[in-house]
């Protein structure tokens, strides 16, 4: 196993009194050491998402971390290789390398064939069931590990992988084409953000919707055609489909959590219109649907999508190498881990939030 100025301990956020009054503190745990098909990465830096926050609430009808015995979550990080496990020949100590929200997968079922790995059996969640990039020093999957292009930074390269990885992977499945109207609930969020660069990147014309006048600010300078405040308005939906040549959206990409953005999206659309569902409310809280008669007479279709897989990953990257795709991240120091999060739980973030473990 070749090793390269690997420490017994780092630093890492945990999670403490998991459930609705969690709170993070930033200790030092011990750096764990790779097995024969692993990778050992120094993460520079950790994107912090919303699932994230789901996963320390336990409120998702899922097996909560500490039945896994995990107490880092994260799955946004990127930085370098510093240990090989001994089976590992398509890496090399010094590589820059990020970590994307599935593990790992069989590579040996229909849905992995097709580039569907996310949605595969045996595809676990790093930091649920794996200790995640709150934690400096994380192993991947050797095979399951995403390289990071010359010129996208690690602030990028961190959030692109789950949150750019995802929204890119919904307008991929979404099939809209150049020309079309994108709306975005939440907008301005970490994941909105960069599906309006995408969208625009596309060739799509856009409409984000999200409150407050610092998340229109960043959405019109990001590409937005027009801009939905729904601390303004008051019939949100109505109003998208008037900017929408009166007839509605092509496909409506509810980044949003909240009941009433999931509300709301059917009636946005126009006849033959796509919502796509992207952003995780709390199990209970939220019905992605509408009255049979709205689908029937539009033709609706409603559509949820995962993490992006290896390709979108890929993918969402390229479009960052080129100057597409830029995540606007409000910075944090790694002692500040616990006021970032508390930040983002209170939906004050505009764009994303980022965590870095060298300042």
């Amino acid at each position: 196993m070749a090793v390269l100025q690997v420490p017994k301990t780092c630093p890492a956020g945990v999670v403490v009194n998991e459930g609705p009054d969690f709170h993070v503190e930033v200790e030092e745990v011990p750096v764990p050491v790779p097995g024969p098909n692993d990778v050992l990465i120094r993460l520079n830096a950790t994107g912090i998402c919303y699932s994230d926050i789901h996963y320390m609430l336990n409120d998702l009808p899922i097996p909560a971390m500490s039945t896994f015995s995990v107490r880092s979550p994260g799955h946004e990080g990127a930085g370098v290789i510093v240990a090989l496990g001994s089976n590992v020949t398509n890496w090399k100590i010094g590589d820059r390398a990020g970590i994307k929200p599935a593990y790992d997968a069989c590579f040996n079922c229909e849905l992995c064939w097709t580039g569907r790995e996310t949605y595969c059996d045996e595809s676990p969640q790093i930091g649920l069931q794996f200790p995640g990039s709150y934690q400096q020093y994380v192993l991947s999957p050797a095979r399951y590990t995403s390289r990071i292009p010359e010129g996208v930074d690690d602030f990028s390269a961190g959030p692109i992988m789950c949150s750019g990885s995802t929204i890119y992977c919904s307008l991929k499945e979404s099939g809209l084409r150049p020309g079309d109207w994108a709306v975005f609930p939440g907008a301005g969020g970490g994941v909105g953000h960069m599906g309006v660069q995408l969208a625009k990147a596309m060739g799509m014309r856009v409409v984000g919707v999200d409150g407050g006048e610092e998340k229109r600010a960043l959405c019109m300078k990001l590409g937005c055609e027009a801009f939905v405040d729904f601390e303004k308005v008051k019939d949100v939906a109505e109003e998208v489909v008037r900017i929408c040549d009166g007839k509605g959206a092509h496909g409506v990409f509810v980044t949003a959590t909240s009941a009433s953005a999931y509300a709301s999206a059917p009636l946005m659309t126009r006849i033959s219109g796509k919502v796509m569902c992207v952003g995780l409310p709390p199990a209970g809280t939220a019905i992605a649907g509408a009255d049979p008669l709205l689908f029937v007479g539009k033709n609706l279709q409603i559509i949820g999508t995962k993490v992006g897989s290896l390709l979108d990953t890929e993918r969402a990257l390229e479009f960052a190498a080129r100057g597409l795709l830029k995540p606007i991240c409000e910075v944090f120091p790694l002692a500040q881990m616990p006021e970032a999060v508390k930040k983002l739980q209170s939906g004050k973030v505009a764009g994303r939030v980022v965590v870095d473990f060298n300042a």
